[in-house]
């Protein structure tokens, strides 16, 4: 059984929240693409004792493979006139990356919001600089849909951002894998 085959996503439970709350509070951990300066080291401890970190508008799932917790995987509503979307997001420890574990979970993800929400939409972004997370976004099935011009400020500058998004009829008519 090769490592994407072991891929699972899970709630988070009290043990990963140091995990977790490292991950976000690491510059080297979300380098280069995902550090935003220091935030509030308390607010995911906070969310997850409010709500498992489970909530109707963002949450987050573990990334695992076998039994080791390589990241989590997030999602975030986007509100449109009359309906809404979702936004996806990961992240994966360095010795994770490269290694097909973010394409296999975003997969999951994607087949995890549509199985259990009314979203016929789902958007992912990442920064233009940022091949490896647009090609795993590719191979997810994400389609590019252009380009956000300074639409990320990082590190002093304002930076371009590439849009994709999956239907759910995507989903459908792709051949299964």
């Amino acid at each position: 059984m090769s490592d994407l085959d072991q891929v699972s996503l899970r709630p988070v439970t009290e043990d990963d929240l140091p995990l977790l709350g490292g991950m976000l509070a690491s510059p080297e951990t979300r380098a280069p693409f995902q550090w935003f300066g220091w935030s509030d080291p308390g607010k995911t401890v906070r969310t997850f004792e409010e709500n498992g970190l489970l909530g109707p508008d963002n949450s987050i799932l573990m990334v695992d493979a076998g039994d080791e917790t390589l990241g989590f995987v997030s999602w975030r509503k986007i509100d449109v006139v009359h309906s809404y979307f979702w936004n996806i997001g990961a992240l994966l420890l360095p010795e994770a990356r490269g290694r097909g574990i973010g394409t296999r979970a975003q997969q999951l993800l994607v087949r995890y919001l549509f199985a259990h929400t009314p979203v016929v939409r789902i958007e992912a972004d990442t920064e233009a600089d940022n091949i490896p997370e647009q090609r795993a976004l590719e191979k997810a099935g994400f389609t590019r849909e252009g380009m956000m011009r300074s639409v990320v400020f990082r590190d002093g500058k304002w930076r371009d951002a590439c849009l994709y998004a999956i239907l759910r009829d995507d989903l459908t008519e792709a051949p299964a894998r």
